[in-house]
C-alpha cells in the first residue's frame, strides 16, 4: 500500500512539474499539455470480514444451548457476513450469513419453548394449589 501511495505521488509531482515548466515558458496549460491519470485505489478486499463472519456462525451454531454465547455470535456472523458479500471470498460469506441465522433462530426458540414450558408449569402450579384449597374448605376433615 506504501508502494501505491508512493506512486500517486510521484506521478503528481510529474503533472506539477510539466505545469511549471509550461508556466515558466510563458504558457498557460491547457487540457492536451497536461496528463492526468485516474489512480484508483485498490479494491479492498473484505477477506477478514468473510473469516469472521464463518467463524462466528459456526460458533453460533455449535453453542446454540448457550444464548448468552450464540446470540451475540449470529448477530455478528450475520453484519460480517453481509460486509463480506463485495469481496472475493463470497462463499465464506455466505457460510457465515447461514451458519449464524440458523444459530440465532434454534437459540431464540429454544429461549420461546423455555418460556412457555415455565409459564405453563407456572399456571398448573397456580391450579393445583387453588384446587387444594377449595377441596380443603369444601370438606372440612379436621373438624
Amino acid at each position: 500500500m506504501d508502494e501505491e501511495k508512493k506512486e500517486i505521488i510521484e506521478v503528481e509531482k510529474v503533472n506539477d512539474n510539466d505545469n511549471t515548466k509550461n508556466m515558466e515558458k510563458g504558457r498557460t496549460p491547457e487540457k492536451e499539455d497536461t496528463q492526468t491519470e485516474e489512480v484508483q485505489e485498490p479494491n479492498k478486499n473484505k477477506k477478514g470480514f468473510c473469516i469472521a463472519s464463518m467463524v462466528l456462525g459456526i460458533v453460533a451454531l455449535v453453542f446454540f444451548c448457550l444464548w448468552y454465547i450464540s446470540i451475540p455470535c449470529g448477530i455478528l456472523a450475520i453484519i460480517f457476513g453481509i460486509l463480506g458479500l463485495k469481496s472475493v471470498n463470497k462463499g465464506m460469506a455466505i457460510a457465515g450469513l447461514v451458519t449464524g441465522s440458523i444459530g440465532l433462530i434454534i437459540s431464540t426458540l429454544i429461549i420461546i419453548i423455555v418460556f412457555i414450558f415455565g409459564i405453563a408449569v407456572g399456571i398448573s402450579d397456580v391450579w393445583d394449589d387453588v384446587d387444594d384449597d377449595y377441596y380443603y374448605h369444601k370438606y372440612d376433615f379436621y373438624d
